[in-house]
């Protein structure tokens, strides 16, 4: 395969605090693969000419390659930041496995070691019920007792309340936000993360794109609440119902949500799981 270097997959995926039309996770993707046409020359004008790209394209990448200052800059003003891409030693090997839906480059603030370690995703609604969020504050607790890092997205409600009872039992978080990850304050024994860039704000397409990495990252996926066919947590159920992206399960509230996905094949729960590592091995 034609190496795209890291330096070139950056300025290609990245903002970098420009107003710019970087490549999407799907266009790059199938850049990447086209290119292993062309195992032994390197990315440039002609050789997407020989792919057949349009003048257009190859234009857009061009101005995206000609940002070597603007990348310098930016690496350069947030050093504690730390980008990831596929092939990195940090970079995990459950998000390589979504293709043409992996984010090309993560920005950390924390310790990306913690992408390697063995996690449990949580999502639901930001407005939960007391027993939806019983539910979820035992299950925080569960994950760090038997020592897996959680995964959530950091928003209000059922992320706030599992992070919090993770945290409070000595585990560790992976927060995916969809918003300016630079804004974060540091937090012991959290990582967050965020894709595009770190001083991207918030987007609706940020914030469903981030609940497939939050179900991806998972070795296991458990909906504490969901309202049918509404909201970000249904879109990221379903998408991992679609794709396999990890195990679904989804406390038996009764309610419509929850019996919706279960008709699409996620597993009922009424309370958390005896063991997550014994679930984990089925």
């Amino acid at each position: 395969m034609a190496q795209i270097e890291i330096a070139q997959r950056l300025m290609l995926c990245c903002q970098l605090g420009q107003t710019v039309h970087p490549l999407s996770p799907r266009e790059f993707y199938e850049l990447s693969e086209a290119l292993r046409l062309y195992p032994d020359i390197p990315l440039s004008w002609d050789t997407l000419d020989a792919l057949g790209y349009s003048a257009e394209f190859r234009l857009r990448v061009s101005q995206l390659l000609d940002r070597q200052k603007a990348l310098e800059d930016y690496i350069l003003a947030e050093p504690e930041i730390i980008p990831l891409w596929p092939g990195h030693a940090d970079y995990p090997l459950r998000l390589e496995q979504m293709q043409r839906d992996m984010p090309p480059v993560l920005f950390c603030q924390g310790d990306p070691d913690l992408l390697l370690s063995p996690a449990v995703s949580v999502v639901g609604s930001r407005d939960p019920e007391a027993e939806n969020a019983a539910f979820a504050r035992d299950l925080g607790t569960q994950i760090a007792e038997e020592g897996f890092v959680l995964v959530s997205g950091n928003a209000r409600g059922i992320d706030s309340i599992v992070q919090e009872a993770c945290l409070a039992a000595g585990g560790k978080v992976i927060a995916f936000v969809p918003d300016t990850l630079k804004e974060y304050p540091k937090q012991e024994n959290v990582l967050y993360v965020s894709d595009e860039g770190y001083d991207r704000f918030f987007t609706a397409q940020r914030a469903l794109r981030r609940n497939r990495y939050i179900h991806a990252l998972g070795h296991l996926t458990f909906v504490a609440q969901c309202a049918k066919t509404a909201g970000g947590t249904w879109q990221g159920s379903t998408d991992n119902l679609r794709h396999c992206r990890s195990p679904l399960y989804v406390f038996a509230d009764g309610s419509e949500g929850c019996l919706a996905l279960q008709q699409l094949g996620a597993r009922p729960l009424s309370s958390p799981p005896c063991s997550l590592k014994a679930l984990c091995a089925d």
